[in-house]
């Protein structure tokens, strides 16, 4: 097993918690164990002088102070037993007190505790009909003896017990890290670049959770790359469009085979698809430096009204050449917001741009402005075919609306729209796109009417 891996440590808390167990364990265990095997002991040793006490008083032997019967001595020394006889307080056997001697004299059984020569004795005294006593010495190291049997036996358990966890511990952390490992070989895999990975959840939940969640991020991966390959089909088509008119006119001039009345016609052509190349180049710019930190905003105080009106008179110009009316709905007062005009202005070209690419001939486009607690609002409306509920929720989405209708309607690279909602979120504001009175799209951005905190 690795030293940091999961099995290792999980084996070792396993190992921790159980002899934290037995150290808790033995810790209570020990003296209550000790003081039942004492009492126990005790126990055994008044019984027994009871017992001897009786054979003593068949036997009816009368002598002065001295030991037990040699046989009922031997008897006794196998249990390590001291037994006394004793018949008057004077002389008493040595380490026994007086008060001990006494008490059996006169007719008590006496129970108590006594020390010889640095040994702790357990005594038993029992008192005899013919007026004599008897009393019983037992080293208290025979219970502590028994405790201690008892004790290793416990040990012994804990240790079997303590073995038992580690292998369980073990073969639970390899069970529970098997999960952990396939999504780390499906993580491993998706970064060498596949994208068919699937993980099956298995574990428990939030181990599973994590197999989901790499298979979501495998799909998205997947979903993601797509749309970055379509984006740059339909990007470089579109690169590849004008600069192949641009060199086709551009040699037929070299050439000399545009000739008379041809040839400013031609340079307009020529000078319409550099243009549009500009721009396209200008967008794939734009949409870059929106992701990286030089992308400045110089957000001032403006009229929104004065900025609608001097894109409206600049468009209306362009617009009519191509048959469409500019109309401009925008209210007497001054709209006053704290936001980059170049920045709004630019959002209204890319609108105006998408607009008059779709407004049928004889058509309007409308550019609004109105003011609301909220915020100010600035709407562009078009007539031209509009967009289902479902393209509305992917408009502002590099190329989705160009992969949706390339051959079925005009349609620009997708990038202006894109470029329009992360302006609008980049000047504190919001983009949306809605149905228009005319059946076609109306986009709103809302921008703020005062400097954020």
């Amino acid at each position: 097993m690795k030293r940091d891996s999961i099995v290792t440590r999980v084996v070792l808390l396993a190992v921790f918690v159980a002899l934290g167990a037995v150290a808790v364990a033995g810790a209570f265990a020990y003296p209550l164990v000790r003081a039942a095997a004492e009492s126990e002991a005790v126990a055994r040793l008044a019984a027994l002088s009871d017992v001897t006490a009786s054979a003593i008083e068949r036997r009816g032997a009368r002598n002065a102070p001295a030991p037990l019967p040699r046989r009922l001595a031997a008897s006794l020394e196998d249990a390590d037993i001291i037994g006394y006889l004793i018949f008057d307080p004077e002389p008493q056997p040595a380490g026994v007190s007086a008060d001990v001697v006494r008490d059996v004299l006169i007719g008590l059984s006496v129970s108590s505790q006594t020390r010889i020569d640095g040994v702790d004795y357990l005594v038993e005294g029992r008192p005899l009909a013919d007026g004599s006593g008897l009393l019983l010495l037992q080293p208290k190291s025979i219970a502590g003896g028994a405790a201690q049997v008892v004790l290793l036996r416990f040990a012994l358990a804990l240790a079997i017990g303590l073995l038992i966890a580690a292998v369980i511990g073990a073969i639970a952390a390899r069970r529970l890290i098997r999960p952990l490992q396939d999504a780390r070989d499906a993580a491993a895999r998706m970064a060498t670049g596949e994208r068919d990975v699937e993980v099956e959840p298995s574990g428990p939940s939030e181990i599973a959770d994590i197999s989901v969640a790499l298979n979501r991020l495998s799909a998205a991966l997947a979903t993601s790359e797509q749309r970055q390959r379509e984006f740059l089909l339909s990007v470089s088509h579109e690169l590849r469009t004008p600069l192949t008119a641009v060199r086709g006119y551009g040699e037929a001039l070299g050439e000399g085979l545009v000739e008379g009345e041809e040839v400013p016609r031609t340079g307009s052509i020529i000078v319409g698809e550099a243009r549009r190349l500009e721009r396209l180049v200008s967008d794939l710019l734009d949409l870059a430096r929106l992701g990286a930190v030089d992308f400045t905003f110089t957000p001032v105080s403006v009229d929104l009204v004065e900025i609608a009106q001097e894109a409206g008179t600049v468009w209306a110009d362009r617009c009519s050449r191509e048959g469409i009316h500019v109309t401009i709905d925008v209210p007497d007062a001054a709209v006053d917001v704290h936001t980059d005009p170049v920045r709004v202005r630019q959002i209204i070209d890319n609108l105006m741009e998408n607009a008059l690419r779709i407004a049928p001939p004889d058509s309007a486009i409308s550019i609004s402005v109105t003011s609301s607690a909220h915020g100010a609002q600035l709407q562009v409306s078009d007539a031209g075919p509009g967009l289902t509920s479902d393209d509305r929720s992917v408009a502002f989405e590099p190329g989705a609306l160009y992969e949706r209708y390339r051959g079925l309607r005009p349609v620009g690279t997708g990038l202006g729209l894109a470029l329009v909602g992360r302006l609008a979120r980049g000047l504190g504001g919001s983009a949306d796109v809605g149905v228009a009175p005319t059946g076609g799209a109306t986009f709103t951005i809302t921008l703020p009417t005062r400097r954020a905190d």
